[in-house]
């Protein structure tokens, strides 16, 4: 007889940020496909349906929520927290993952409202969400929980005429660091994941050709997104004395190492 160690991550409650695409789709559809009940968050109601139905589809054990979320906004974050704590009284993940970016641009050409505007997603959104996680899972009982910040590549080394969006992942490595270091008291565990070329809408474009810092224009290779959240089922599944502090998935064969 064939044991089955696979281990189903059942009675669990997550929420998953930019959930309607991407990464984001990719993880929740994952999460519930482990038997987790899902919050898909986002600010586009019928993209959320789309992962919803997906899952439907699928017959995955966990439940999945849509719920508005603009996540820049504070009021939309706590109404977002006070149904969860209102519906099951707990949170076990937050895939704190919702981000945007701008055009390629150099710094003199980067409008302050476009600027302001992606670190009012990429940081301020990611800072409210984790507040209101932790505030969460330290009055839950038991207490504890993970938070999963989406890093990027970025967080380590640019692109070029991306410095809005660098800037924005390089401080969520000082966010991660710190929730992990204030978490350990209450079980709070936090993870940065920095993921370089996912397939998904935004990096399709990728295999017909993406500038390098010399200039020159080559294609990059992508890795399916799937396996992303394969990534965040493996640190979701640890027990709370244990955190991968930070993990880099990326696809074998963009360039990385040598960008920049």
């Amino acid at each position: 007889m064939v044991m089955n160690l696979k281990k189903k991550i059942n009675n669990k409650v997550a929420i998953v940020t930019g959930a309607g695409s991407g990464i984001g789709k990719a993880v929740a559809l994952g999460l519930a496909r482990e038997g987790v009940d899902i919050y898909l968050a986002g600010r586009k109601k019928n993209k959320l349906h789309n992962t919803k139905q997906i899952s439907i589809k699928e017959n995955n054990e966990g439940i999945c929520h849509v719920i508005k979320c603009d996540v820049s906004k504070e009021t939309d974050v706590r109404k977002m927290f006070m149904l969860i704590q209102k519906n099951h009284g707990r949170l076990d993940l937050l895939f704190n993952n919702a981000g945007i970016g701008l055009e390629a641009n150099s710094l003199d050409n980067i409008k302050f409202k476009d600027w302001k505007k992606v670190i009012d997603t990429n940081i301020n959104g990611m800072f409210l969400c984790a507040k209101y996680a932790y505030q969460l899972m330290k009055k839950q009982r038991p207490k504890g929980g993970r938070i999963i910040n989406n890093g990027s590549i970025s967080a380590f080394t640019p692109r070029p005429g991306t410095a809005a969006y660098t800037t924005s992942k390089h401080a969520i490595t000082g966010l991660t660091k710190s929730i992990a270091l204030d978490g350990r008291e209450d079980n709070i565990l936090c993870s940065q994941i920095d993921i370089g070329n996912a397939e998904t809408a935004i990096t399709n474009s990728f295999k017909k050709g993406v500038i390098q810092p010399n200039g020159s224009v080559l294609k990059e290779a992508t890795m399916n997104a799937e396996d992303v959240a394969k990534s965040v089922i493996t640190i979701f599944n640890l027990p709370l004395d244990t955190n991968i502090l930070n993990l880099t998935i990326m696809a074998n064969k963009m360039p990385f190492v040598g960008r920049g």
